[in-house]
Parts: structure tokens; C-alpha cells; sequence
């Protein structure tokens, strides 16, 4: 299977196991679960939740792979920047990233996708990384946007 087709089928996945979960935490921990499991090039796979006590940090959420950052303010790094920007970081090196946060020094490449609530507002981040450079492109970016819209917007028909 190519890149498209697993995207496609872990999508069908992540509708058909989250249908009817309204917990947030519990939609987190099966899209990281599944799309760690679907991908052996993601090697670290998880959330960063924006803080409702510190709304400028982001605070860690579910996830598959090492030990996580903790806390990231917005701004710095690869997280920060997407929080702070609101827009999909992706990036072929991070050694070359102004301002990477080293939390695992195997990470080579990594794509940060943004994820807003029902009122579009931003919740959280997916970050993935990977040890090879250059492993994400633009069907990645599209496909993990529309995984995210729709586990974490509940529109339906989205996945």
C-alpha cells in the first residue's frame, strides 16, 4: 500500500472506532494510537493540549513513543510556532528549525498539525516525528488536517 492508501484506511479507522466518544482525551489517544501502528516511520505520535489555566503553554496529551516535552510555550520550537500561528509546520529537518526543542534526539523530521474545536477555536497539536529526514510532505499535511477536522470538529462524513 502506498502513502494515499493508508491514510485512507487508517481514516476509516480512527470514524469507525471514535463514533459515538465525545471525550476528547479518548478521541487523542486512538488517533495517536492508530496512526502510530499504521505508519512504522512515525516513531513519536501524540497531542499537545493548550493549557486552560496557562492559555500560552501547551501542556502534554496522549501519545504513543519516548518520553514527550511536557510544556512548550507557544512560539517556540516546532509546537510553539503552530500554536502561535495556527497553521501545519512541517519540516524536512529540524536541526535546522530556528529555535527546535530537542525532546528526543532521534527526531530528524516532524509535521505539527493544529487541531480546533467545534467553535474553531485551537485546542491542541498533533505532532509527529520520524528519525528520517525529509519524511512528510503534502499528502501527510492534507490527510492528517482532515483526520484532525474531523475527530476533533464531530462534523460527520469528514473521515
Amino acid at each position: 500500500m502506498n502513502k494515499e492508501q493508508i491514510y485512507i484506511n487508517v481514516a476509516a479507522q480512527i470514524k469507525a472506532v471514535i463514533e459515538g466518544e465525545t471525550n476528547v482525551i479518548a478521541r487523542m489517544a486512538t488517533v495517536s494510537c492508530l496512526l502510530s501502528e499504521a505508519f512504522a516511520d512515525f516513531f513519536w505520535t501524540g497531542f499537545y493540549i493548550v493549557d486552560e489555566e496557562k492559555p500560552d503553554e501547551l501542556v502534554i496529551g496522549p501519545y504513543q513513543g519516548s518520553l514527550g516535552c511536557l510544556r512548550i510555550a507557544f512560539g517556540r520550537g516546532v509546537c510553539g510556532t503552530a500554536a502561535a500561528t495556527g497553521q501545519t509546520q512541517l519540516v524536512d529537518n529540524v536541526h535546522d528549525f530556528p529555535g527546535h526543542i530537542a525532546c528526543d534526539s532521534r527526531s530528524q523530521s516532524e509535521i505539527v498539525v493544529p487541531v480546533f474545536n467545534q467553535a474553531g477555536n485551537l485546542m491542541a497539536l498533533l505532532d509527529i516525528d520520524s528519525e528520517n529526514p525529509a519524511n512528510f510532505d503534502e499528502i501527510d499535511r492534507r490527510h492528517l488536517e482532515q483526520i484532525t477536522d474531523a475527530a476533533f470538529r464531530f462534523k460527520s462524513g469528514c473521515l
